[in-house]
């Protein structure tokens, strides 16, 4: 599995530049808000997903404060029933550990396996906080250099109105 070293490579690689902000393991959103208040960025909130079947995989980022109607989600699939990822799966495609779950993890998914969901309310900020595939700190990115990163792993990806 390719770690932080490897994400701050493939940054270097695409002309990607980040703020680095330690921080104590936030396993909640309601941890991260305490770290993240002073962050000019949009804060994001990423979960993983499997379909009934186990053969297909999905990353859902949305605005932190936003909850997710998975119902919503299952019926704009068509995959049936889903249900949370197990902590195998989030190693085995995204190479992360629980509560360290982030879009950066896809330099992992060499098969371009997982499918990502981006709340298009996150279109409204100009720069984005993610985890680097550990709890323990967060990276903020422009928007545009999240759509570079996410352009080049090969994932396939969309936006998506959560709300109306």
């Amino acid at each position: 599995m390719r770690g932080q070293a490897e994400l701050y490579q493939f940054f270097e690689k695409l002309g990607i530049s980040f703020e680095y902000h330690e921080h104590p393991p936030l396993a909640t959103i309601e941890d991260a808000k305490i770290h993240w208040k002073d962050y000019d960025s949009g804060r994001c909130k990423n979960i993983f997903f499997r379909n009934h079947k186990g053969d297909r995989h999905y990353l859902v980022i949305l605005e932190h404060l936003r909850q997710l109607d998975i119902h919503d989600l299952e019926k704009r699939l068509r995959q049936g029933k889903l249900t949370f990822a197990s902590d195998q799966r989030m190693k085995k495609y995204l190479g992360v550990e629980p509560g360290s779950v982030s879009p950066f993890g896809l330099i992992n998914d060499r098969d371009n396996h997982v499918h990502l969901f981006i709340d298009e309310k996150l279109k409204e900020f100009e720069r984005l906080a993610f985890h680097p595939n550990v709890n323990t700190a967060s990276l903020i990115i422009s928007s545009a250099d999240f759509l570079k990163f996410l352009d080049n792993t090969g994932n396939t990806y969309e936006f998506i109105k959560l709300y109306d």
